[in-house]
């Protein structure tokens, strides 16, 4: 499944770029995300943790930078894990570029593509589900690397890392818009 994301971060795109391929600087922002290896300088090791309902997942793996274009600062990284747990696993393809807005403000346009195999599959069965985690994913991070990039600043030590999301609130969210959606259809409301 393919889906976008965008955030907004409040630096220039050249001092962005330098922070979000800084694989070691920006991994405690992400929630759930420890890196557990650095191979080398595009290669990378770790576990990523997710809770989706009553079912906690975690995913070890690696990561790579495929493409890295410094001039049009855009990327590609190709990361793959398998849960802990035997679950099954998820392969991601995941494309970044940075657009300037404003004088020293930048869009970071994520384009993902991600499998899931096994059981991890039928957790995660509806995109919609899917979408919003990842959302909620990036919406987090960017809170933290924000709260990361002051802290930088006043060279003051980084701030805690964000804990793993719940997906159970996002399994609720979307059950009620399921729900709404059919109550629409039956008496021809369009689920508004």
């Amino acid at each position: 499944m393919k889906f976008e994301n965008s955030f907004d971060v409040e630096v220039p795109p050249a001092e962005a770029w330098a922070i979000l391929t800084d694989v070691e600087r920006v991994a405690p922002c992400m929630p759930g995300a420890e890196l557990t290896e650095v191979v080398d300088d595009r290669n990378f090791k770790g576990n990523v943790s997710v809770r989706l309902g009553p079912v906690a997942l975690t995913f070890s793996g690696a990561a790579a930078f495929e493409e890295l274009d410094d001039e049009a600062r855009s990327a590609r990284v190709r990361a793959q894990g398998r849960d802990a747990k035997g679950r099954g696993g998820a392969n991601a393809d995941v494309r970044f570029r940075l657009v300037a807005s404003g004088e020293s403000a930048t869009t970071v346009e994520i384009t993902t593509d991600l499998q899931l195999s096994g059981a991890v599959a039928q957790y995660g069965r509806g995109v919609g589900m899917i979408k919003e985690v990842a959302a909620q994913l990036i919406g987090q991070f960017a809170e933290a690397l924000h709260e990361r990039i002051v802290a930088d600043r006043a060279q003051a030590p980084p701030p805690a890392p964000p804990k793993p999301i719940s997906g159970l609130a996002l399994l609720w969210a979307a059950l009620l818009r399921r729900l709404k959606r059919l109550a629409g259809a039956k008496t021809g409301g369009g689920g508004r």
